[in-house]
C-alpha cells in the first residue's frame, strides 16, 4: 500500500527543488520468506525515486514541496524471483490559504500492484518508455497527485500532468501488466484517470477547484461565504453521478472529503445543513449514517 500526502502553495522561494517530498513506508509483515533487507532497499530506492525525480518544469521552492507519503503493503513475495504483489493506498493533501489546516484530496487504494524488485536495482526514470512497471505505477501516481494539487489552486491548472499520466497509460497497456487496461475494472489507473478527463466526469475537477480555492481558502477570510461557495459546488457532484453514477471519481472525493464536510457544516444553520444532506445523500445513499452526523445540531 502506498499513501501519499501532498501539498503545494503558491509561496515564493529562493531554492528551486523538485515538487515532492515523499515518505515512503513499506509493510511486508506478512511475508516470511523475504530478508527485511530487499524491502528496505526497495523503501530508499522508491524514496529517492519520488524526491529527486523533477517531475515538472514548474519552480518549485523547497519551501514548496508537495508533502507525499506512499505505504505499500506487500501480500506476496518471491525470493527466487523478486516478485512482489500488494496494493498501494494513495493520500494527499495540501494547505489551505493563510491557516495551519491541511485539507486531502487523495485517499485511494490501488489494488492491483505487481512488479518485479531485486537487490541493487535502480529505478531509471523516463518520459519516453515504460522501463518497468515498478516506475510506471510511480511514474503515474506522482502526475496524479500533482494533476490534483495544481487542479486545487487553478482551475484546470493540473492539464500537462493529466496528460503526462496519460502518456504512461498508453505505454503501460501495450505491457500486458494488470492495472492498466481500460475496462478491466472501474478503480484501476486507467479508471482513474479517465474519471478525471473523460468529458462527462471532468467536471470533478471544477469541483477541486471550487471546493479549495473558492471554498476551504476564503473561509479563513468569511466562513459563510466560502461554505456558500463549497454547498454551491456540492451540486455538480449529482451532475456527475448523474453521468457515471460508478465513477471512481465520486468514491475518491467521498474518501478524502466526508469527514471533513461533516465538520465543515456543523456551525451551519439548518437550512443549509438539510440542502448539504439531501445532495450528498443523492450521490452516497450507502453513507446514510455519515452523512446523518451533518443535520445534528451543533453544540459548543
Amino acid at each position: 500500500m502506498l499513501v501519499v500526502l501532498l501539498s503545494a502553495f503558491n509561496a515564493t522561494a529562493d531554492e528551486e527543488a523538485t515538487e515532492l517530498n515523499c515518505n515512503v513506508e513499506i509493510n511486508y509483515k506478512n511475508i516470511t520468506d523475504g530478508s527485511a533487507t530487499v524491502f528496505d532497499e526497495l523503501k530508499q530506492a522508491i524514496a529517492d525515486y519520488m524526491n529527486l525525480t523533477k517531475w515538472t518544469n514548474t519552480i518549485f521552492g523547497n519551501n514548496e514541496k508537495i508533502n507525499c507519503k506512499l505505504l505499500f503493503t506487500v501480500s506476496k513475495y518471491e525470493n527466487s524471483t523478486g516478485l512482489m504483489e500488494g496494493d498501494l493506498q494513495i493520500t494527499s493533501e495540501r494547505p489551505v490559504y493563510n491557516s495551519t489546516y491541511t485539507t486531502a484530496l487523495i485517499n485511494f487504494k490501488d489494488t492491483k500492484v505487481k512488479f518485479n524488485y531485486e537487490p541493487g536495482q535502480q529505478l531509471v526514470f523516463s518520459e519516453l518508455e515504460m522501463r518497468d512497471n515498478l516506475t510506471a505505477i510511480l511514474n503515474f501516481w506522482a502526475y496524479m497527485i500533482i494533476a490534483l494539487d495544481f487542479d486545487s489552486f487553478q482551475l484546470n491548472g493540473g492539464e500537462p500532468y493529466y496528460e503526462a499520466a496519460a502518456q504512461v497509460v498508453r505505454f503501460a497497456q501495450s505491457s500486458g501488466e494488470s492495472g492498466w487496461k481500460a475496462f478491466e475494472d472501474r478503480t484501476n489507473r486507467s479508471a482513474v484517470l479517465s474519471a478525471f478527463t473523460d468529458k462527462a466526469t471532468s467536471p470533478i475537477r471544477q469541483v477541486l477547484y471550487d471546493y479549495h480555492r473558492m471554498g476551504l481558502d476564503q473561509m479563513v477570510i468569511t466562513v459563510d461565504k466560502g461554505r456558500s461557495a463549497i454547498t454551491h459546488t456540492l451540486e455538480n457532484l449529482a451532475k456527475i453521478y448523474s453521468a457515471d453514477p460508478l465513477s471512481v471519481c465520486l468514491a475518491m472525493f467521498k474518501d478524502a472529503k466526508l469527514d471533513e464536510l461533516i465538520n465543515i457544516y456543523s456551525k451551519a444553520n439548518m437550512s443549509e445543513k438539510e440542502s448539504v444532506y439531501e445532495m450528498l445523500y443523492q450521490v452516497y445513499p450507502s453513507e446514510n449514517q455519515r452523512l446523518s452526523e451533518i443535520k445534528k445540531e451543533y453544540r459548543p
